[in-house]
């Protein structure tokens, strides 16, 4: 059963849609940006996921007769709005970044346009969906990325925040580069490949550990992969699976295809664990390592010289434990009036806070060997020519400029609905997962660092910075006539 997930908004969306209709103004054209401020972990990037879940949830935006009575019960809110929601029919226009694609603060991630009384209905799901998600793949490649070529297995499914927080965590961190996930439902769902072998309680239910494997090997004998570390994973563990290997998968035509191991000393013991592999002619079995793993520890492990040939990563990975909020919001930026797109702006004593106003366009610059040098933020009816040298700068220290003669440019903002109806052709996951991979490849090394990262730059065009400081401008004169 699909849950009915309107209603999933902040009570606020509720009573100003019914506000809106009330004054007369619910069919005011609004245009809102949701944006991101700061990138987690101190990061030099992040990575945007979730829009299929967005077009899932717009595409079946309509309000039951549950949901009336419901709202009818809490006695704040007219008859003529209730009928307006019986009768409600999505008509926004929506812009999105591409899922897999690197993004960064204040540039808009996605842009809506419509009637006011629905373009803000839809802030809470926008905001949770793309906060979620993409937070989650932007763990999962900065874990994937200090793996280093090694294979990463989302194991986080039990650690989660509920279900949802499970299931499309394990999608985020496919994008971002993870080769499968313990969480089943989503192979289901998203054809994820689900991956697991056995837990401790496997081991601890036979009389002994070698009984134990004995009794897996015989029923997974093509796939047979042991844990090693329920009682001692050198004295006991790796030499009974060797064991096993000689007296059960061998005589069967059969190899050992692996061992995992969840505590202890991961790099020492992994050594240990490879040279008695290959000395009992193993080196074809591979060594997984789990145990509350991040990019750190992960990176750390290789550096000391580790012979870990996969990482599982859990907790860590499927609640992004270091930061765990993305920090998106969702601002009003244009109306129009007598057929004129009329700009608006946020203030605030945090210049970080001050919204950039307008309904704009986004597009990243390319240098002439193919690597993103920078993002500009335009008005929505901008072109940047790559044919004519084109300045940028910095949006606050504007006598930062560089000018660029040899680039190419791609623009970031697809038309994902047109009045309500979807227009946009939604990749595969393994499409998307691929989208992040190259695009992650096409920044610069200084921008992927763990620690210090470049600041990659993301300006202002001069129009838009032109249209900015003149509602600064006028804002502060008002204060002080």
């Amino acid at each position: 059963m699909r849950t009915n997930l309107t209603l999933l908004t902040d009570f606020y969306e509720i009573t100003m849609a019914n506000g809106y209709l009330e004054h007369g103004i619910g069919d005011k054209i609004a245009y809102f940006d949701m944006y991101f401020r700061q990138i987690p972990d101190g990061g030099g990037y992040a990575i945007m996921a979730g829009v299929e879940q967005v077009v899932s949830y717009l595409k079946n935006l309509r309000f039951t007769k549950d949901d009336i009575a419901f709202l009818r019960s809490k006695g704040c809110f007219s008859e003529a709005f209730l009928e307006y929601l019986a009768d409600f029919k999505f008509v926004c226009d929506v812009w999105a970044i591409e899922e897999g694609t690197p993004i960064f603060p204040n540039e808009p991630l996605i842009v809506v346009r419509g009637p006011i009384i629905q373009a803000q209905l839809i802030e809470t799901m926008i905001l949770l969906t793309i906060n979620h998600q993409s937070l989650i793949a932007t763990k999962a490649n900065r874990i994937v990325r200090a793996a280093d070529g090694r294979s990463v297995i989302e194991f986080g499914s039990r650690r989660a925040q509920g279900y949802d927080g499970a299931i499309y965590g394990a999608r985020a961190a496919f994008i971002g580069g993870c080769v499968g996930t313990a969480c089943t439902i989503a192979e289901k769902k998203f054809k994820i490949p689900a991956m697991g072998t056995m837990a401790h309680s496997w081991v601890q239910l036979f009389p002994d550990e070698y009984s134990a494997f004995c009794a897996y090997a015989s029923v997974y004998s093509d796939s047979c992969t042991l844990l090693v570390d329920t009682y001692n994973v050198l004295k006991s563990g790796v030499p009974n699976a060797i064991r096993v290997h000689r007296e059960v998968l061998e005589p069967m035509g059969k190899r050992l295809k692996g061992i995992r191991i969840d505590s202890g000393d991961i790099t020492y013991l992994s050594k240990k664990a490879r040279k008695m592999l290959d000395e009992a002619g193993l080196a074809d079995c591979k060594i997984t390592a789990s145990n509350a793993l991040d990019e750190y520890i992960i990176r750390e492990t290789i550096m000391q010289g580790a012979k870990v040939d996969a990482f599982g990563v859990g907790e860590r990975l499927i609640t992004s434990r270091s930061e765990p909020v993305f920090g998106g919001v969702y601002k009003l930026v244009a109306v129009e009036s007598n057929g004129g797109i009329i700009p608006k702006i946020k203030l605030s004593e945090n210049v970080s806070k001050i919204t950039n106003p307008g309904f704009k366009n986004l597009f990243r610059l390319f240098t002439k060997d193919g690597k993103a040098f920078a993002d500009v933020i335009t008005l929505h009816d901008e072109v940047i020519d790559e044919t004519r040298p084109y300045t940028i700068f910095h949006p606050e220290h504007t006598w930062k400029k560089s000018i660029l003669k040899e680039f190419t440019v791609e623009p970031l903002l697809k038309r994902i609905f047109d009045k309500g109806k979807c227009v946009y052709k939604l990749p595969s996951l393994a499409e998307i997962q691929k989208t992040c991979r190259e695009k992650v490849g096409r920044l610069w090394d200084e921008v992927l660092r763990f620690e210090n990262p470049h600041e990659y730059y993301v300006d202002l065009s001069k129009p838009l910075w032109d249209l900015k400081q003149k509602l600064l401008r006028e804002h502060n004169q008002a204060n002080t006539e």
